[in-house]
């Protein structure tokens, strides 16, 4: 997937001098489990390195395997255990009932979030893998408009939030109304700044 605009003049994620920070909103194209997991799962082992909070949703994979692939290089037990790391699936997130309300997930991330910043953790990393949203269950026509409306939701807390889509799965038309709803992508690998990113006040308004 080639865009004609974006800043190449990027490193990859969390490499040497590059860092989430907080209030970003990232989405990460991909091709294929094996490039998911190349963003996924350096992502999550640095913010268990850091101390972080890790909160992860999985759709096409169970959260086993992305336990196994962390813990094939760090100890995760402890992590696991006061659920410093805490892996789900969709259908107990995004899909709880059996459909998606923008609304509900919202709250969800504000309780986990907000929860994990009463604990005493000083960052939040999260991240979710999208593919839920083609799913046909109801509510789900409103991904973008969730997109859109986490920019709103970023600030609350220091956190970050990573959206995985995979460029085998998604349409163009739907890939570049993503990429109007995040200010940074990670595509190859390299973290880019994003000039199509719309803020969401504007980006809302235009959908009514």
């Amino acid at each position: 997937m080639t865009m004609p605009g974006l800043d190449t003049n990027a490193a990859v994620l969390d490499g040497p001098g590059v860092h989430v920070t907080a209030g970003d909103h990232l989405c990460v194209f991909y091709r294929g489990l094996a490039e998911r997991d190349e963003i996924l799962i350096p992502y999550l082992r640095q913010g268990l390195l850091n101390g972080d909070k890790c909160l992860c949703v999985v759709d096409t994979t169970e959260p086993e395997a992305v336990l196994a692939a962390l813990a094939s290089d760090i100890d995760i037990t402890a992590s696991v255990a006061d659920r410093t790391l805490d892996v789900r699936r969709s259908a107990d997130t995004y899909l709880r009932g059996g459909a998606f309300s923008t609304e509900a997930m919202l709250e969800f991330w504000d309780e986990a979030i907000g929860g994990a910043c009463a604990q005493g953790y000083a960052f939040t990393r999260a991240v979710g893998e999208m593919t839920w949203s083609l799913s046909g269950q109801p509510g789900v026509d409103e991904l973008i408009a969730y997109e859109a409306e986490l920019n709103r939701f970023l600030p609350r807390y220091p956190q970050a939030i990573l959206c995985l889509y995979d460029l085998e799965r998604f349409s163009g038309e739907v890939l570049m109304d993503v990429l109007k709803t995040h200010p940074k992508v990670i595509l190859g690998g390299m973290l880019l700044s994003n000039p199509y990113y719309i803020d969401p006040d504007e980006f809302l308004a235009g959908r009514r």
